[in-house]
């Protein structure tokens, strides 16, 4: 235990740069990022104009979130996976498509976009 490193708002805040670094590889370079991207600000400029409410926004916000974590996370275990494996392995393969939950997440993601913009268009 005397090997722990003291708590250091410094440390804490110099992490932030390696997130920040891996949020902007996410955009730079992954072509599904992009897309996710133009759905994002489609759904915000829609939700700006059909005036949401601080719950849908929540919601929404949540959605988004969601949909962008799994992203990275289903990106990290891909480029972990060619990293350990770069010639094809059924084994790894099985893993990067289990690793696909932004396609469940995207998909719920839409259907809660469906839920909360279709009855605001309908009446706008």
């Amino acid at each position: 235990m005397a090997s722990e490193k003291k708590f250091s708002f410094k440390a804490r805040l110099h992490s932030f740069k390696y997130a920040f670094r891996g949020v902007f590889l996410l955009f730079h370079y992954e072509h599904n990022a992009w897309i996710h991207l133009i759905a994002i600000v489609c759904a915000v400029m829609a939700g700006i104009i059909l005036s949401l409410t601080s719950l849908e926004w929540v919601v929404i916000l949540f959605a988004i979130g969601s949909v962008l974590a799994a992203e990275a996370i289903n990106t990290a275990i891909e480029k972990l996976a060619d990293f350990i494996s770069p010639s094809h392995q059924v084994l790894i393969g099985k893993a990067k498509d289990l690793a696909a939950a932004v396609l469940i997440l995207s998909t719920c993601a839409f259907i809660i976009g469906g839920i909360i913009f279709i009855p605001k268009i309908i009446h706008f």
